[in-house]
């Protein structure tokens, strides 16, 4: 079974987010880059897992510039046997989605893993547009997933209940918390890392839908108020006059 994993970077959780030229680019001096953890996670893990119990190969698949070189390696560590990157910038989900569509229809692949979405964008838009790109089936947000031969089935929580798919493979997948369990790198998977091929390939010719404006950093959070228990009637008058609803 070949399995190909799409994975950006994201940036750290930690990292101090600012933006550049009248708020229209993300200001990327000082922040450290990781690998978007449902992708990594999730999508990934699994992959391996679904290799290591019935054979085949992993790749990882990423669209973007050599600045992403370090992240990929990163991926690499964990187990997969090889990456591509697609050479171009990520330009809008559409734009990501088609480029990894039609790398993916030229390589035969069995099924495809997403994460479920980016931590930076939260868009959960990749998935769905590349299975539909390849016209092939689509489980989204699935927490579990099983292969037995030709058909995969898979898990999804729905308002009040879990809800099983089966489809018939070749498709497309996005994963969220619950799939796997992450997965620490060890030295061994660093230093084979560094090694293992990294495929560089041409974008398609394929332009972006959506352009990005600007962007505005959420309002600053007040400071806490802490009322006293016996003092309801204050409580009570800031909830009518200050308090808003999200």
């Amino acid at each position: 079974m070949k399995i190909l994993v799409c994975i950006s970077k994201s940036p750290d959780t930690t990292s101090k987010i600012a933006f550049t030229d009248g708020n229209s680019k993300f200001d990327e001096n000082g922040v450290q880059y990781i690998v978007n953890p449902y992708d990594e996670w999730y999508a990934l893990v699994r992959a391996l897992e679904l290799k290591e119990a019935g054979g085949g190969s992993v790749t990882i698949c990423t669209v973007g510039s050599a600045t992403d070189d370090a992240v990929i390696r990163k991926a690499l560590a964990i187990g997969a046997d090889d990456a591509v990157r697609i050479d171009c910038e990520p330009t809008d989900a559409f734009y990501t989605a088609m480029q990894i569509a039609e790398y993916a229809k030229a390589n035969d692949y069995t099924l495809v893993l997403t994460g479920k979405e980016t931590i930076n964008y939260n868009g959960s838009q990749v998935g769905g547009m590349i299975a539909e790109a390849m016209d092939l089936p689509f489980i989204s947000l699935a927490t579990k997933l099983d292969v037995a031969g030709s058909t995969a089935t898979a898990e999804a929580e729905v308002a009040g209940g879990i809800q099983i798919c089966e489809v018939e493979l070749p498709a497309v997948i996005s994963c969220a918390k619950g799939m796997a369990e992450q997965r620490i790198p060890n030295m061994r998977g660093i230093m084979a890392a560094r090694t293992k091929p990294l495929n560089v390939v041409a974008a398609a010719d394929i332009q972006a839908l959506t352009t990005f404006e600007s962007y505005e950093l959420p309002d600053a959070k007040s400071a806490c108020k802490m009322i006293d228990p016996e003092n309801m009637d204050e409580l009570v008058s800031l909830l009518h006059t200050e308090a808003k609803v999200i």
